[in-house]
């Protein structure tokens, strides 16, 4: 049996069987009685020891080095021979590139695929006419009262919306019944489908975030504040029963949403805030805008050459 090491003894007068201290606590003891007095309990313990086999179990601490793989050093390195590659064939003779179908004709020649993917695409989900007075016929939905997409998406009428709602004008001759209807989009055949039959359709801008909160109850279904009066009137008559949410809804900051939802057309939220003979767009002028202008400059520059006459006029010593 291997010997047993005696680590940590103390030396001196304080060495006893029973009272193994540690040996810098040896100096201040003798000096210190009452330090000594609370260490006793301490020095009762049973002292350390370590058999002299730990010497031949030492090794680096993991992850001190990393051992690097030797191939064809003979079979007893376990990489010998052919190295890891295996038998024959051309992975074992030579390169070969990535894709390589023996020679034939690629996979990604006569079936590769065709387009592309539009990251900037919308996905709209579709709602018809037809459908919607059907909801209504059924009791689902109530035309009395304004329909956003939270009531589309409580009663079912359309369901996986991720961009918003698109109002379509199939079987546009089934609707009889006038709705007020909220949507992100609509069709020009469904805005004259649902007006022909008495009703209003409005678009505005709808956000991912938006709608998740719409279809939770956290956010007004259709008030935001670009909102006009008249579309809060419809919504809210009472002001002050008008309830409150924990977020608000957004509207567009994009050009293109913002050019869409300004254009009269289209029934956006925001085309109240297009004058009288402006355009939608944010960057084009329409013909009057061009020619009301054109007069301004021309009136600026008249009154300049006038007032520019009678300074001159003024100045003149004879």
């Amino acid at each position: 049996m291997p010997p047993r090491l005696n680590l940590l003894r103390c030396s001196g007068s304080l060495r006893s069987p029973a009272t193994p201290v540690l040996p810098f606590l040896g100096p201040f003891l003798p000096k210190a009685q009452p330090l000594r007095r609370r260490l006793q309990p301490r020095l009762q313990l049973q002292e350390q020891r370590r058999a002299a086999s730990i010497l031949g179990s030492l090794s680096d601490v993991r992850g001190a080095y990393n051992k690097r793989i030797r191939r064809g050093r003979g079979p007893s390195s376990g990489k010998g021979k052919t190295s890891g590659r295996g038998h024959k064939g051309q992975k074992q003779h030579g390169k070969v590139p990535a894709g390589f179908n023996g020679g034939q004709t690629p996979l990604e020649v006569y079936k590769g695929k065709r387009g592309f993917k539009n990251n900037f695409a919308t996905e709209m989900a579709p709602l018809n006419v037809d459908k919607l007075q059907s909801w209504v016929d059924q009791g689902r939905l109530d035309p009395t009262k304004p329909i956003t997409m939270k009531e589309l998406n409580a009663s079912r009428c359309v369901h996986g919306v991720k961009d918003g709602v698109k109002l379509l004008a199939r079987n546009a001759e089934q609707l009889k019944t006038p709705v007020n209807i909220v949507v992100s989009r609509a069709s020009a055949a469904a805005i004259a489908a649902v007006e022909a039959a008495g009703g209003t359709v409005t678009t505005r801008f709808y956000s991912r975030t938006a709608i998740r909160r719409v279809f939770r109850g956290e956010v007004d279904p259709a008030i935001s504040l670009l909102s006009p009066p008249p579309m809060i009137s419809m919504f809210y008559p009472d002001e002050s029963r008008r309830p409150k949410f924990p977020y608000r809804l957004p509207d567009p900051a994009g050009r293109k949403d913002l050019e869409y939802y300004r254009d009269p057309a289209n029934r956006g939220y925001l085309s109240y805030m297009v004058g009288e003979g402006e355009g939608p767009s944010l960057f084009f002028k329409t013909p009057q805008q061009i020619a009301e202008e054109r007069r301004i400059r021309m009136e600026t520059k008249s009154m300049a050459v006038s007032d520019a006459t009678v300074v001159k006029a003024d100045n003149r010593l004879w």
